[in-house]
């Protein structure tokens, strides 16, 4: 039975279970083969150790049997593995896709190369041995000294082919995989797996013609813009058929350096400037718009670079000026469409009335793209550390994309430092809703409140639902905007009630009181960035100051907590915007 990424196990009719472990002694032998990929041996040494961490027992891993155990878990495929488990459609895993199946006291966690038998053990780890990998510092690994596997038959493959939550805290290759996710953003090596790695990401244009180079030579291959050529925060022009045939070979000696690539990217540059001449204007006032001479553009690249690299798919953007998919024209086969949604109103979801424009183009290049991605915006890149309420639209989006056939997601948040407003629950909350959308994605945010912040989860998620509430009707940009009413004085002194609250109720755990710590300073940044308009408001309505009343005072002690620990490096903070501002410069003209 065929599940789409849903992380429950179908019960058969019949079929047996198996006990892996009973009393803390175990039951079951691990079997893999011994031609098994790294990943694999991998993947068996990493349920070896955590079955232990779970049971108490120590399970032995053979390689090559003369005979099948009496009792025995299949770690990927093997002689024993085929011949125990007849109805496996080996040939048809995907690299991403896995069976878990029980049968005559054997159990089977196998999965489609590179990647699919790790996610098999991962999985089967989380949704039946309980474990949580919740950041790369932080796991639950329940104990469990009898360990009983239900009747099982389910044959997964995750929703996206490609998942990816952009967060700096989400870049530790071992958090990724376990929480199946394998974007190249760092690589996952591939003894851990693998990933679908990129050739160039985005805004190439002109790393592919650098205008250094080719400008003096070739004017004509940059945009015409009001009566000349120019390469001054422009594009390409792209009905020059010169260019095309210089793009596609350097497009091919970008993917003969890196054979690893499956995706290359052909991407605008990251400002508007597009080419107005005649032939460029041409294909756009025909396709209505500027998305007709890139896509046509585009489509040759692919087409002239597929018989060298049939198995690469090339990338282009739906994004800014370009977000408007053309009227006729339609994507090769081999090219990716990345819809990007910069523009959205992030407090609502990707369908609420104020993103209808979002939501007409999405429905629009799903109708169009053989092969669609989307690049979504999930952090406030003007302000890492503002408090930014789009929690509980996560969930509502990825369904959305899955609902419109979207193929791939980048989630793209704070990816420079530690420390942005709530970027571990949401790295691991966009981490479980790209492998399954249909999660319940208000119960994973309390599963991961709970699990992380342990005691203090409470007034934590009442302080999700307080600015939830008093940003209603506010348009939350991915850059910051003035006068959000969820930064209001009345609002922020009850969200520092609240992290109060919180940080009392683990001021005795070691272990979670820098996790709120941590979580925290996004309220104390709140209040030192507007200041002198919060003591106002707090005075002119009668609400009680609660901090000190230095400003001098209060920036020490948040230099302090943005300082961490050295012992725990995911503790410091130090970027506070994607343009570059540091907590030092911040602070300085606060600071005596």
């Amino acid at each position: 039975m065929l599940a789409l990424g849903c992380p429950t196990a179908f019960c058969v009719q019949g079929a047996v279970g198996s006990v892996l472990a009973r009393n803390g002694r175990a039951e079951s032998t691990l079997v893999v083969a011994a031609e098994a990929t790294a990943a694999e041996h991998n993947a068996a040494r990493e349920l070896s150790a955590y079955l232990e961490a779970i049971t108490g027992a120590r399970f032995v891993v053979v390689t090559n049997p003369a005979r099948p155990p009496s009792r025995a878990i299949f770690v990927g495929r093997s002689r024993w593995a085929e011949r125990l488990f007849p109805s496996v459609p080996w040939e048809g895993l995907g690299p991403d896709s896995y069976v878990h199946q029980t049968r005559g006291g054997h159990l089977l966690l196998a999965g489609g190369r590179p990647r699919g038998t790790l996610y098999a053990v991962y999985r089967f780890l989380a949704e039946h041995g309980g474990v949580r990998w919740w950041t790369p510092w932080a796991m639950h690994v329940p104990r469990r000294p009898t360990l009983h596997v239900p009747p099982l038959d389910v044959e997964v493959r995750p929703v996206f082919e490609y998942r990816e939550p952009f967060w700096f805290c989400a870049f530790d290759p071992r958090w990724k995989v376990r929480n199946g996710v394998n974007g190249a953003h760092p690589p996952i090596p591939p003894e851990w797996g693998d990933c679908i790695r990129y050739k160039g990401f985005a805004h190439t244009f002109y790393a592919l013609v650098p205008p250094s180079e080719h400008f003096a030579r070739h004017p004509e291959w940059f945009s015409w813009i009001d009566g000349r050529r120019t390469h001054e925060r422009a594009q390409l022009c792209l009905s020059n058929p010169e260019l095309r045939a210089f793009v596609a070979e350097r497009v091919r000696a970008w993917l003969r350096e890196s054979p690893e690539a499956r995706i290359v990217s052909v991407t605008q540059n990251d400002w508007h400037g597009n080419c107005q001449c005649p032939n460029c204007r041409a294909l756009d006032e025909a396709e209505g718009s500027p998305a007709g001479s890139l896509l046509d553009f585009v489509n040759e690249i692919a087409a002239r670079i597929e018989p060298e690299f049939p198995h690469v798919w090339v990338d282009t953007f739906a994004y800014q000026y370009t977000r408007r998919p053309p009227r006729r024209l339609r994507p090769r086969s081999n090219v990716v469409i990345r819809l990007c949604s910069i523009e959205a109103n992030f407090r609502e979801p990707l369908d609420h009335p104020s993103n209808a424009a979002f939501l007409e183009d999405l429905q629009g290049w799903s109708r169009r793209a053989p092969r669609l991605y989307v690049w979504d915006y999930t952090t406030d890149f003007a302000n890492y550390l503002l408090p930014h309420p789009n929690w509980f639209t996560l969930g509502p989006n990825v369904r959305l994309f899955q609902r419109h056939g979207v193929r791939g997601v980048f989630e793209q948040g704070a990816y420079q430092d530690w420390g942005a407003e709530m970027a571990e629950l949401r790295a691991w909350v966009l981490a479980q809703l790209l492998w399954n959308p249909q999660q319940d994605d208000r119960r994973l945010i309390r599963e991961f409140l709970e699990g992380y912040y342990g005691a203090a989860a409470g007034p934590i998620g009442q302080y999700l639902e307080l600015l939830h509430r008093a940003s209603a009707g506010f348009e939350l940009r991915c850059f910051t905007r003035p006068n959000a009413p969820h930064r209001r004085a009345r609002v922020l002194i009850e969200a520092e009630r609240l992290w109060a609250e919180a940080e009392m109720r683990v001021r005795d755990d070691p272990e979670r009181q820098p996790r709120v710590r941590l979580a925290h300073l996004p309220v104390r940044y709140a209040f030192l960035l507007d200041w002198e308009r919060l003591r106002r408001e707090a005075r002119d309505e009668g609400l009680a100051w609660p901090l000190s009343e230095s400003k001098a005072e209060a920036a020490r002690e948040f230099a302090t907590w943005a300082a961490g620990r050295p012992d725990l490096p995911w503790t410091r903070v130090q970027l506070l915007r994607e343009s570059g501002l540091t907590v030092d410069q911040f602070l300085a003209p606060m600071l005596p």
